[in-house]
């Protein structure tokens, strides 16, 4: 691994889960530690307010985790963007699912025991890493029910399979919060670990910044905790 370096005047964007915090067993029982706020802060201050976390989460359980740590907040992976503290979340025109299909996922679940469902607004995410035997059955009958779909598509997370909607992705974040100060006219650098990310990443680099991913810059959510305490003391 290489140390990663800002460049100069760069807008940061973050994802959250593997990224700034580590991965749980559920959604529900991850922690942050207690350094990531102040070094989100400082930093943050340091680039004029050029800093945000783009995630799959919802935008209020990003909040909840993470209060006023970023300028802009990104929920569902580019659906909905609240580009500056206290607007609002601008989300998307995306079709809503067919008919059934969550009931039909919920019932899926209930028969792997120890898989989750998580919904979205947009879509939901089913969650296998109780039950690691379980995905490719779930992969397999999500990926039947939205054959030939020009609206929704099936996704892979960390241990999980997403239901999301076609055309939204991280890099549309990029795009959009890009076009407006603070971020406008800085250098974006996008920070990930999942193949959600990379959009992100393709993204960031397509306008002339970088795109890191954390196996190959930092090793773990920790090395990059440790890499934004160095920073937030530049």
């Amino acid at each position: 691994m290489s140390p990663a370096q800002l460049p100069p005047h760069a807008a940061l964007f973050l994802d959250l889960d593997g990224t700034l915090i580590d991965i749980a067993p559920t959604p529900d029982s991850v922690v942050v530690p207690d350094d990531l706020p102040p070094s989100l802060s400082a930093l943050r201050r340091r680039l004029g307010d050029a800093l945000a976390i783009v995630s799959g989460r919802p935008i209020a359980q990003i909040e909840a985790l993470l209060p006023n740590a970023a300028y802009a907040v990104v929920g569902e992976h580019g659906y909905a963007i609240r580009a500056h503290p206290g607007g609002p979340e601008e989300c998307a025109p995306v079709a809503l699912l067919q008919d059934g299909l969550e009931a039909a996922a919920r019932a899926l679940i209930a028969s792997h025991p120890g898989a989750l469902f998580e919904p979205k607004a947009r879509g939901f995410v089913l969650h296998y890493r109780l039950a690691p035997q379980s995905g490719p059955a779930i992969e397999a009958a999500l990926r039947g029910w939205l054959e030939g779909s020009t609206t929704y598509r099936v996704g892979q997370a960390h241990m999980a399979w997403e239901v999301k909607p076609i055309g939204i992705d991280k890099g549309r974040a990029v795009r959009e919060l890009m076009k407006a100060p603070p971020f406008a006219g800085r250098t974006p650098v996008f920070i990930g670990d999942d193949v959600t990310d990379e959009d992100g990443m393709a993204e960031a680099r397509r306008q002339g910044g970088l795109g890191w991913r954390v196996q190959e810059m930092f090793g773990d959510a920790a090395g990059v905790r440790a890499w934004l305490r160095g920073e937030r003391e530049n």
